[in-house]
């Protein structure tokens, strides 16, 4: 999508920490305070949920759970449909009814980016399985 000018005024420390932390994550300010600004607005629209980084990157959870990616990947595991998918993905995570219902609200308004998640979850663990596979063929 196309980026578009805008303009604010800032407190001075706080474009400091903009700087400071840009620095860190390797970002410069603009990108980072757009960062803070969308996944501001997405926790507002969504309570319920956080963003943290990780090796993989930065991605979207729960803020008492798991990766929203890892509750979808569940819910579609269950092979059951609603509120029976909803009840087992609960019990597999400890979590409650309202949480799954919180990942799976944030997924009906991004999927493509928790898909692209569960894209590289599975990918990943093909990957270490052949690895695994290769190694035990090695040892025959």
């Amino acid at each position: 999508m196309p980026s578009r000018q805008f303009s604010a005024r800032l407190d001075s420390s706080v474009v400091d920490r903009l700087e400071r932390r840009g620095t860190r994550a390797g970002l410069n300010r603009s990108r980072l305070a757009e960062r803070y600004l969308d996944e501001g607005m997405r926790m507002e629209d969504h309570p319920g949920i956080v963003f943290r980084d990780g090796p993989a990157g930065r991605r979207a959870g729960l803020a008492r759970g798991p990766d929203v990616w890892q509750v979808i990947a569940t819910v579609r595991g269950t092979r059951l449909e609603g509120e029976e998918a909803l009840a087992a993905t609960a019990e597999w995570g400890s979590l409650t009814i309202a949480q799954v219902r919180t990942a799976v609200a944030y997924y009906a308004e991004y999927p493509d980016q928790i898909d692209e998640w569960v894209r590289r979850n599975i990918e990943e663990a093909d990957a270490d399985e052949e690895r695994w596979r290769r190694e035990q063929n090695a040892l025959a």
